[in-house]
């Protein structure tokens, strides 16, 4: 059986991607706020947002989980993503399934990042059978080191982004203590 790949949370749904999302996710990834934290923090334009969904969505064909669309329930708006990723780019912790987020700047501040992670890892744990999940953040972002604090993961080394030389942080989780 393949993966759950729609998940509702009390204010939101994490389903796979259309191609009515490009254009807001394109206009996410535009906002230097939202990417200031993201990589060497550089904006990414519509042909770039084009080709990150093609390989989310690869992703999930791959290896059975990816980056869900976090869509409002109320309003029907794309928010931007939540998910689980390989994350290949950092040699330590290319065997390991990282949780990620990223919304729309008018989206922050409300809870929703924590709601989705959270239910991310509920997926991780009871759809997908994985016991451990990571989460990668660069030192500094505050937002980002909130929601790792409310998913209750452990802070397991520092490292250097291999790219950017930029200082990052990996925290962990061992699913099978995880309250769902």
């Amino acid at each position: 059986m393949g993966p759950m790949t729609e998940i509702r949370t009390p204010r939101l749904l994490l389903r796979r991607w259309y191609d009515s999302d490009l254009a807001p996710m394109a206009e996410i990834n535009a906002d230097p706020r939202v990417m200031r934290w993201v990589g060497d923090g550089s904006v990414r334009d519509l042909d770039e947002t084009a080709g990150d969904i093609e390989r989310w969505e690869e992703e999930w064909d791959d290896e059975g989980f990816g980056l869900f669309a976090v869509e409002l329930l109320a309003s029907g708006e794309l928010a931007g993503f939540t998910g689980l990723t390989v994350p290949s780019f950092l040699p330590e912790a290319e065997h390991e399934v990282a949780v990620c987020w990223r919304l729309g700047s008018q989206f922050w501040g409300q809870g929703y990042a924590s709601e989705a992670a959270h239910a991310t890892l509920e997926f991780a744990l009871q759809d997908r059978g994985l016991d451990r999940v990571i989460s990668i953040s660069r030192v500094g972002d505050e937002a980002s080191a909130n929601v790792i604090r409310k998913l209750a993961m452990e802070q397991e080394q520092e490292t250097k982004h291999p790219e950017f030389d930029l200082a990052l942080q990996v925290h962990g989780i061992d699913l099978t203590e995880f309250q769902a």
